[in-house]
């Protein structure tokens, strides 16, 4: 493992992982990037045991991780977004030392890197706060209490017209076919329904 002592190598998968770390935070829950993110951090460990680095660096690699899930809980906070990549650039720049503080890194691979980085984390994280925070068009949960027909029989199972399309429902009594509904409340995308009993009252009046 005598590569991963190489400044260069070790930024590149120091880097890899804080990324693949926040992106974690950004989207939790399916695995590949957390455990991604483990095994990039621990070479980048092994890295930093064995390698001169700068204390105040690690700290501002550390620190970057709060103003980032603070951006992300709270949407249209871009400058936190941005103090991030700040700490996490220069933080990992001059994380590997020479000469007890000036940065191990190629000045190249640290410049185009840490740009990629930014670009990335700048564009896709605020695309993916954004679309997070979109409401619905559809909104299910706006279906309750919303009157409809129902176009079969309905109990265990059934078909009702709600909101213009078409819904698979149940009911806790048999409802027959054609008769008024109400939606009580929906379970995943199974509408329970009932028999509208205003809406019989109002055919009435009418009659």
């Amino acid at each position: 493992m005598d590569f991963l002592l190489d400044p260069n190598i070790a930024y590149l998968i120091l880097l890899g992982g804080v990324l693949l770390g926040l992106m974690a935070i950004v989207t939790p829950g399916t695995g590949v990037f957390e455990v991604g993110a483990f095994f990039c951090l621990l070479l980048a460990g092994y890295a930093v045991y064995n390698l001169s680095f700068n204390w105040w660096a690690l700290i501002l690699l550390v620190l970057s991780i709060a103003p980032f899930i603070y951006a992300v809980q709270k949407p249209k906070r871009e400058i936190y977004l941005g103090v991030s990549i700040f700490f996490l650039v220069i933080g990992s720049v001059f994380l590997f030392a020479v000469d007890g503080w000036k940065p191990a890194v190629n000045p190249f691979v640290a410049l185009a890197t840490s740009g990629l980085l930014s670009a990335f984390l700048w564009i896709v994280v605020r695309k993916t706060v954004q679309a997070a925070g979109v409401r619905p068009v559809h909104d299910l949960d706006a279906l309750t209490d919303l009157s409809g027909e129902a176009r079969s029989r309905i109990h265990e199972e059934g078909s009702v017209f709600v909101a213009g399309e078409m819904w698979s429902a149940r009911s806790d009594k048999v409802i027959p076919a054609g008769s008024p509904i109400r939606v009580v409340r929906r379970e995943g995308f199974i509408l329970v329904v009932e028999k509208d009993a205003h809406s019989n009252n109002n055919l009435k009046k009418e009659k």
